[in-house]
């Protein structure tokens, strides 16, 4: 009995399946892709590509690195499924080839096993130094919220955190935005009897 074989992607197809895959969060969920993201050089390779494609060579130049160590680190990030090679171009006898992200955004599986944690060291390796006159600020607050208002307040910062920012150097320079909403290990006082 012979199965019917799906025919082969077009060209269009395939780039508009790839363009709804950049559009869409990666999902991160398994051990190697938390390992290759772990590390700092990678951490940042993944910020540059943000932006658009690159060749090695401009990435070893903006990260001011050997085309090597970055040819290495970008292997590791695409037998971690986090970035594909786009394009191949021949240039003065040799050949160029760009790297992308395979998606612009990534979010953590609720069920990985990282998550906050993976987020803040990720942002405390990103932050640069505050320098005077710079718009920065850092808090840490405590609520007390009933289980409606911490939903309510959640759906607030999802909602925020998920809206569309440029990537774009020509744009401004890049910030940091760190959002957590998580249950605190506060205690509470009872009611003082005295009052």
């Amino acid at each position: 009995m012979a199965h019917d074989q799906p025919p082969p992607e077009s060209s269009t197809d395939q780039s508009s399946r790839r363009q709804h895959d950049e559009q869409n969060p990666l999902v991160l969920r398994s051990a190697e892709q938390f390992k290759a993201l772990g590390h700092p050089v990678r951490h940042r390779l993944v910020n540059v590509l943000r932006q658009r494609p690159a060749t090695l060579r401009q990435l070893a130049e903006v990260l001011r690195m050997s085309k090597g160590t970055i040819g290495y680190h970008v292997r590791v990030l695409r037998e971690a499924g986090l970035v594909r090679l786009t394009e191949t171009r021949r240039v003065r006898g040799g050949t160029e080839q760009y790297f992308a992200l395979v998606s612009r955004s990534f979010k953590v599986h609720e069920d990985a096993p990282v998550g906050r944690e993976f987020l803040i060291n990720a942002a405390l390796g990103e932050m640069a130094p505050d320098r005077p006159g710079e718009p920065s600020h850092t808090a840490l607050r405590h609520l007390w919220l009933t289980d409606t208002e911490a939903h309510a307040l959640e759906a607030r910062l999802r909602a925020m955190t998920s809206e569309p920012h440029p990537a774009d150097p020509a744009h401004g320079r890049p910030y940091g935005l760190l959002v957590s909403l998580f249950r605190a290990d506060v205690p509470s006082l009872p009611p003082d009897d005295a009052h």
